[in-house]
């Protein structure tokens, strides 16, 4: 594993743990808000049914976001329990503690990441 203290793991754990569980919040009030939208009646004119589709699309939008990061996390606990966390996937390099303490799920250094940025624009942000 690269250079990672034990106390600067215990951080990131923290940082993961505490994300997770606003992430998981999140998703259950998606999914709560969409079973109680689906129950009731939608009433109103082509505008106002066009701006619930729209609005409807992007909490959808919202949760898949979610749910990517969720599994984000997932992937850096494994790297974390197999020792390779902190490892860039690209070049090999550590990762800093302080781009890891403000994105604990990056897989790549600043640098990767900028290539891979320009090379995959369309990407996901939380690629495992």
């Amino acid at each position: 594993m690269p250079d990672l203290h034990t106390d600067q793991l215990d951080t990131i754990r923290r940082l993961l743990d505490a994300r997770e569980h606003e992430l998981a919040g999140e998703v259950r009030d998606a999914n709560r808000q969409a079973d109680e939208a689906a129950l009731g009646p939608r009433v109103g004119d082509s505008v106002d049914q066009g701006d619930e589709r729209f609005q409807d699309g992007m909490a959808h939008a919202e949760k898949l976001r979610d749910q990517e990061e969720l599994i984000a996390i997932d992937a850096a606990r494994s790297r974390i329990a197999e020792g390779s966390y902190g490892e860039c996937i690209d070049c090999g390099r550590a990762i800093p503690f302080e781009r890891l303490r403000a994105q604990p799920t990056a897989l790549r250094c600043v640098p990767c990441q900028a290539k891979f940025e320009k090379t995959h624009p369309a990407a996901p942000v939380f690629t495992v």
